[in-house]
């Protein structure tokens, strides 16, 4: 069960990428234990109506948005302490970077 303190966190992921399905499905499966996390396809029509903007609210994106959903999951929220290491978020910013470039070929490769 949720804390009712703690706001519910939406992923907004490539619908269309197998990696990016398989990412996001993980990580709502390990949410569901307690986590406040909800995920919507970019292209969805719920998406589409509920962020029209992406404006309202708090929007991180790549890499920045690890460490905040992590958070949300249990036997996982130790991850985001790894993101305040000195050094660590250009570190994940590239590696983040690199693997979205190439999601497609590592999807393919790991037979997502």
């Amino acid at each position: 069960m949720v804390a009712p303190s703690v706001p519910v966190a939406t992923l907004i992921y490539d619908g269309e990428c197998a990696m990016c399905r398989a990412s996001a499905l993980w990580l709502m499966r390990r949410a569901m234990d307690g986590g406040a996390l909800e995920i919507l396809p970019c292209r969805s029509a719920p998406r589409r109506h509920r962020f029209p903007h992406l404006t309202d609210g708090r929007v991180l994106a790549g890499a920045d948005a690890v460490p905040e959903l992590f958070a949300r999951i249990p036997h996982w929220r130790w991850v985001p302490a790894l993101f305040s290491l000195p050094g660590m978020r250009p570190i994940a910013r590239r590696v983040y970077a690199w693997i979205a470039r190439n999601r497609m070929r590592i999807s393919c490769a790991v037979g997502h």
